[in-house]
Order: structure tokens, then C-alpha cells, then sequence
């Protein structure tokens, strides 16, 4: 199969973990054992977030120099050449000689006019105390919101467009490269009155992950985080795993705006294309691929998809249409 899976920057940092490059690392190596498993039996894309480590990047710039121009789509663009470094490394340190990791940095397009621009909900950056939180809102002039039991900012986190390059991706995963890409959601871009350019903004990664999926005509989605399934009532006594989800019956509402809606309308948008989409932990992912682990998402509308086997060979008219809208 052709397998995409969205590693959630929590899940390559856990919550409340000291922001160290030992420490990703080390949570890198870990992931790094399931995805060779992964990529021994199939065509792997590797896609990931940035939530953590692009925070951080943002505070070393400020500290730096308090009116530096380093928006946050450069800072994005840094942030996929470190992560993607990293996975090079750990996950090209577990496969076999010749098979190699390449890391394809992606631009994500945007609309100027989407209303995330105004209503930030992407949480980045390390976990705050209340206080802390608060002093950071005012003299940082951020916007900051509660992040379970800490306090995290949050930027814009517009729609994407389109993803590119896609058609040199798959020329890669052909050709038995494990590919990793869209990180971060990709740098943001959006059209200026002299072509591209970028814009202050995260998008979310699972959003992008599942565009990435669509347009490479993916079998699998897997988007890993670090819990094993997505819970009802989440939260509260009455809390309980869902391992079923039929998109026909989905409202998102019902679900954490900034935690786990976004990744469950990604899933769903995946579902909708005639794909399989599962969500669950990292270290279930041999589980989440054969569909016995975490929770799967499906449109008991769609036909043809959710099937064993690959669902490529129709021909490339989506990926270049991508291609051609980015």
C-alpha cells in the first residue's frame, strides 16, 4: 500500500518534556522502530508537526533581536528542515542498506482571506503556568488559551489550498524512497502581486497530511498522536473510546477545537475521497495500519475505497490537478 502517516509534534515531544534535541531524539528513535516496520512493506510518506519546536523557535528569535522580520512562514520552512533532518537520521539509521530517506520541503497554498487570519486557534510553542501565560499576552501581545492542564499560544491556522512540489513525491515513493514532506503543514504561501509569497501563519498539519494522501491517490492515513483512540466526552467521568467513526454521523463540533477535531475532520476528509483513515498512538502504528488498533474513520457513502490493496492506477489527473492549483 501507499501509506501516509501524520506524526503529531506532541507525539514526537510529549506534553510537559523539556524542548531538547536529546529529547526528540530520543522520541524520534523510538518512532523511528515502527515506521521501518512500516516502510519494509510499503510506499511510506511521513508527514509531521511543528506545534513544539516552531514555539521554540519563535522565542530564540525574539530573544535574539525583538523586531526581527523572521515571520513564522520562514520560521515553518526551518522548522521542516530540522524535524525532517532529525527523522533522516533516526528512521534512515533502521533500514536496510539502500533504502534511504529524502526530505521534500513543501509550500502550502493559502486564501489571504480566510478567516483563521482573525480567530488564531494553532497552539506552537512550549506549555505555560497560568501567570507565565499571562505575562507572555502582555508584553509579547499574544494570543494564548488553555492546552489541557497548561497554557499554550495559538496563531492563525488557515485552510490549505493546495500542496507542492506533489508530482517529484511520487516519482520518489516509485522509485522506493521513504518520503517526508508537508512538514509542519508546509511553509504557507499565498498569491501576491508578484507571485508567491509567504504568510504568518501554521497550518495545520493534519489538514495538510490529508490533501497530501488525496492527491498522491494514498490507500492509508494514519494520523499518530499520542493517545490511542479518539474519545468521547474526553475530558470527563464519563470518557470512552470510539473505534468507529462513520463521517455520515460525524459532528466535529462534539470534539476539542485545537486537539483532536482537527485531526478527525482530516481523517474525514480522506474518508470522503474513498480512502481508509485510522487514529491512534504512535506506538500502535503495525496495528493502526492493519485496522486493529485506534480509532477508523469511514464514509459509508463512499465506494470503492477502504479496501485492501492498492486503490492507485486510475491515473494521475488528481495529483496533477494539484499540482496545477498550487
Amino acid at each position: 500500500m501507499r501509506i501516509v502517516v501524520a506524526l503529531g509534534g506532541n507525539a514526537l515531544s510529549p506534553r510537559g518534556m523539556d524542548l531538547t534535541m536529546a529529547h526528540q531524539r530520543e522520541a524520534m528513535r523510538a518512532a523511528s522502530s515502527v515506521l521501518a516496520d512500516v516502510a519494509a512493506e510499503h510506499q511510506l510518506v511521513i508527514t509531521h508537526g511543528n506545534g513544539p519546536q516552531i514555539g521554540l523557535l519563535a522565542l530564540q528569535v525574539v530573544a535574539y533581536d525583538a523586531e526581527s522580520d523572521l515571520t513564522l512562514d520562514v520560521l515553518d520552512a526551518e522548522s521542516a528542515g530540522m524535524v525532517g533532518y532529525v527523522i533522516e537520521q533516526e528512521l534512515g539509521n533502521r533500514l536496510p542498506a539502500g533504502r534511504e530517506v529524502v526530505t521534500v520541503l513543501t509550500t502550502t497554498l493559502v486564501d489571504r482571506d480566510d478567516p483563521a487570519f482573525a480567530e488564531p486557534t494553532k497552539f506552537v510553542g512550549p506549555v505555560y503556568d497560568s501567570e507565565t501565560a499571562r505575562r507572555l499576552e502582555h508584553y509579547r501581545r499574544w494570543t494564548i488559551r488553555p492546552d489541557g492542564m497548561w497554557y499554550r499560544r495559538v496563531v492563525p491556522s488557515p485552510h490549505p489550498v493546495a500542496v507542492a512540489p506533489l508530482g517529484p513525491i511520487g516519482v520518489l515513493l516509485d522509485l522506493g524512497y521513504v518520503v517526508v514532506c508537508g512538514g509542519g503543514g508546509g511553509v504557507p504561501v499565498c498569491a501576491g502581486p508578484y507571485g508567491m509569497e509567504g504568510v504568518e501563519a501554521v497550518v495545520d498539519k493534519d489538514a495538510v497530511s490529508a490533501l497530501i494522501a488525496e492527491e498522491l491517490d494514498a490507500d492509508l492515513l494514519v494520523i499518530a498522536t499520542d493517545v490511542p483512540h479518539v474519545y468521547e466526552g474526553w475530558g470527563t467521568a464519563d470518557a470512552h473510546p470510539l473505534r468507529l467513526l462513520d463521517v455520515v454521523d460525524l459532528d466535529p463540533t462534539t470534539l476539542q477545537s485545537g486537539s483532536m477535531r482537527p485531526k478527525v475532520e482530516a481523517a474525514a476528509r480522506f474518508a470522503r475521497s474513498g480512502g481508509r483513515a485510522m487514529i491512534g498512538a504512535l506506538s500502535d502504528l503495525q496495528d493502526l495500519v492493519a485496522g486493529t488498533a485506534g480509532t477508523q474513520v469511514v464514509d459509508s457513502h463512499a465506494t470503492g475505497g477502504g479496501q485492501e490493496g492498492s486503490r492507485r492506477g486510475s491515473g494521475p489527473s488528481a495529483l496533477s490537478a494539484g499540482h496545477r492549483a498550487s
